[in-house]
């Protein structure tokens, strides 16, 4: 593979981080109304009385990846000027298309301070992106950690998206340790009834089990064998336990930064770690299916399983504030992330069997 070839693991982090951006930009898309003014008026509309440190600073840095994305994704073919100059327009075209449908909101007010912010942090991003794009892309030591630890080709790119997802997922509070796909905030809930401290413990241990397993098989599928797999799958649950832990230490008393630790969620990682062990000696198809399977019955479990008074408990020190919009992406991304996951494990063991039968 020639060192100059484009990253198609930008190209999907872009498309993806288009996305979120769009879903945070207009969440909670509920009450869309007529805007009692023109769409465009906001650009023109005095200076915002009160502008805070933290609303700018959020803009600003909500926009720094997208440029830096925009850069990566158009190297080699673009010149760097032109990566920043792509930058500017995709990132004003997308923060104007999104602070315009803020005006069929209730909730959300469209800003001119917003779209300037959202602009400098694209422009931002793309001057990093252009000026590490030869160090991230060809000669850096990422590069040469894809090629060797990686699979080669957009299939793997792919499921580093995947996984990318999915670490971004355990950011979210309310949910079980590694547990996704749960879709009862989409439909009806189900009934409020008593039970037992025992379900609640069987449950997280099995939904954390056999997500971390389904992760772990599908991580095998996008990394070369041996070493390389084991030191990948450890810094992934590494990355996941630190990345849940930092959720509960920023949104969280300090009191509660391991209240994620429940004796379910301690059963279902080492559990989840041993099962995956076991799993990871079968062949390559075998492994796809497993993970399909696991991946979907720890969702079905998470959809049937009984509200947690526990979690509930401690969710009421639970300030969201500032992160309102940012809790209701990661809910997003964790309800569809098991979905996305097996269409990625479908198309997998698809392309697995027509080789096989080559």
């Amino acid at each position: 593979m020639h060192s100059a070839r484009h990253s198609n693991l930008a190209r999907f982090l872009l498309a993806a981080y288009v996305l979120l951006v769009a879903y945070a930009s207009l969440y909670p898309l509920s009450g869309w109304r007529e805007p009692g003014a023109p769409l465009l008026a906001f650009l023109v509309a005095p200076w915002p009385r009160y502008v805070t440190a933290f609303d700018l600073a959020a803009n600003f840095l909500g926009y720094v990846p997208f440029g830096m994305l925009c850069a990566l994704a158009l190297y080699p073919r673009e010149t760097a000027g032109r990566a920043v100059l792509a930058a500017f327009l995709t990132g004003t075209a997308l923060s104007l298309a999104l602070e315009t449908a803020q005006g069929y909101l209730p909730a959300r007010i469209p800003s001119n301070v917003d779209v300037l912010a959202n602009v400098a942090g694209a422009v931002a991003g793309g001057v990093a992106g252009a000026r590490m794009a030869r160090w991230l892309l060809e000669a850096g030591p990422l590069r040469r950690l894809r090629g060797a630890a990686l699979e080669p080709g957009a299939a793997a790119d792919l499921g580093l998206t995947l996984l990318g997802l999915w670490l971004f997922a355990q950011l979210n509070p309310e949910t079980l340790l590694f547990g996704t796909g749960d879709l009862r905030d989409l439909v009806t809930g189900a009934a409020n009834r008593p039970h037992g401290a025992e379900i609640f413990v069987f449950i997280e241990a099995t939904t954390a089990a056999a997500n971390l397993a389904a992760v772990a098989l599908l991580a095998s599928a996008v990394a070369r064998p041996g070493e390389h797999l084991r030191r990948l799958l450890g810094l992934l649950l590494g990355a996941a336990i630190v990345v849940k832990t930092f959720s509960m230490a920023i949104l969280m008393h300090a009191q509660n930064v391991l209240s994620w630790l429940t004796p379910g969620g301690q059963f279902g990682l080492a559990a989840g770690i041993a099962l995956a062990a076991a799993l990871l000696a079968l062949p390559r198809l075998a492994r796809l299916a497993l993970a399909a399977v696991l991946l979907m019955a720890a969702t079905v479990l998470v959809n049937l399983a009984p509200p947690n008074p526990y979690l509930a408990a401690t969710l009421k020190v639970w300030e969201q504030g500032h992160f309102l919009n940012f809790n209701g992406l990661t809910r997003l991304v964790g309800t569809l992330w098991p979905f996305a996951a097996l269409g990625y494990l479908i198309y997998l063991a698809s392309a697995a069997s027509r080789q096989a039968v080559r």
